[in-house]
């Protein structure tokens, strides 16, 4: 299998990853394909460099933060740049509306943090245990864990006030 047949591959394969990434970092479908397409040019860039010294999914989620956070914050020095908008949930066939508006309010929340605290409960949220939370973000395993520590007690205080 040549180069391209295996980053193809690789990208079929954890395209779940990058979604998520793109998902919580963009307000609209626009601008989640434009950010898609950054994550996935960087991934090519960086695929020769990779060199198994991780997972494959860390390697991936650290330079889809990376880009995704990178392009943010080019975004930010921009005057003209408008509100977040709400969170867009899929319906699925077991809809719940309670839950549905708990979820809601909580990625609400979420996207009321700053750029690495959101990185932090996307890899939370993803099952990820803190010892690949550190390697991904860049982070001791015990600076991740006051912050997750921090961040929870911000959004349930967050929360609370929204109730």
């Amino acid at each position: 299998m040549n180069k391209e047949e295996q980053f193809t591959t690789l990208i079929k394969k954890n395209e779940g990853v990058i979604f998520k990434i793109t998902t919580l970092y963009t307000d609209h479908r626009d601008d989640q394909k434009d950010l898609y397409q950054d994550i996935v040019y960087q991934l090519w860039k960086s695929f020769d460099s990779f060199r198994n010294q991780s997972k494959i999914s860390t390697w991936m989620y650290r330079i889809a933060l990376n880009t995704a956070i990178t392009r943010l914050k080019k975004r930010k020095r921009k005057p003209d740049e408008v509100g977040i908008d709400q969170i867009i949930l899929e319906q699925t066939e077991h809809y719940d509306p309670q839950f549905e508006e708990r979820l809601k309010l909580v990625y609400a929340q979420i996207q009321n943090l700053n750029d690495l605290e959101k990185g932090i409960m996307l890899l939370l949220l993803e099952g990820k245990q803190y010892d690949e939370i550190s390697l991904i973000t860049g982070l001791t395993p015990t600076n991740v864990a006051t912050r997750i520590s921090r961040i929870k007690q911000k959004l349930k205080s967050q929360i609370l006030k929204k109730q």
